[in-house]
């Protein structure tokens, strides 16, 4: 039996400015802050709650898709430009496997869209808590059209293999991030790099959105690795589920 064509993917989001929502909105989004006793900590509060809004896609925006086929290694980054005046050339990895697409939001959702049915698993990170219900809301708020559910029944790794369900066995053990996992299994970090999911929309604000595509491009040769040492020790599929 051939082996199923496989993708990784994983997405990097940005909060969309406060000022882009309406009053009522505004105060929906900071009402707990202004539970808190005094003029700091309701400060505080509100500068938490405002740091919380890139993890929803009613109050963020995709910046950037990595895709990776873990049997030819080879891949696409889609990526926004966070200064409309900025160049938008195609370029490629230095080992050429790899091709970085700048595009708006739109454009990178309606690509991932065409990729994705191509394959007969997708594999993410966490990604039926974040990254699929993320791209599939903000697909329906843009009016662009999913050609695949990214959340299909839970207990099970086809079409969807989650790792990190698939490494706490579904709750069973203690949840760990993909940096200690990468660390524990002896594969390259990609937090080495210096940035990490609480840096990512400082980075698109500053205009370092190609740092932002590299960074997402070692999260998804990081998964694929972390996904071939499941595959070989612990997913047992050649030897059937029993």
């Amino acid at each position: 039996m051939s082996k199923p064509h496989t993708v990784v993917f994983d997405i990097e989001t940005a909060a969309l400015p406060l000022e882009s929502f309406d009053r009522p909105q505004q105060d929906y989004l900071l009402k707990l802050a202004e539970l808190e006793p005094d003029e700091e900590k309701k400060k505080l509060k509100a500068e938490e709650l405002k740091a919380k809004l890139s993890l929803y896609p009613y109050t963020a925006q995709v910046i950037v898709i990595g895709m990776l086929n873990v049997e030819s290694r080879r891949g696409v980054v889609y990526y926004q430009e966070s200064d409309p005046g900025a160049e938008r050339a195609r370029w490629r990895s230095s080992d050429d496997l790899v091709e970085f697409v700048p595009g708006s939001e739109t454009e990178m959702l309606v690509a991932f869209w065409q990729a994705i049915p191509k394959y007969q698993r997708f594999v993410t990170f966490n990604g039926r808590r974040f990254d699929c219900p993320f791209l599939l809301v903000r697909s329906a708020l843009l009016g662009v059209q999913p050609t695949r559910n990214l959340m299909p029944p839970r207990f099970s790794v086809t079409p969807h293999c989650d790792l990190m369900e698939q490494l706490d066995f579904y709750g069973a053990t203690r949840k760990y991030s993909l940096d200690f996992l990468c660390k524990a299994f002896g594969i390259d970090s990609p937090k080495a790099g210096g940035i990490d999911g609480a840096a990512v929309g400082q980075y698109f604000a500053q205009g370092r959105c190609r740092e932002l595509a590299e960074y997402c491009l070692s999260d998804v040769q990081a998964t694929a690795e972390l996904y071939r040492r499941w595959q070989k020790y612990l997913s047992f599929e050649r030897q059937g589920s029993g």
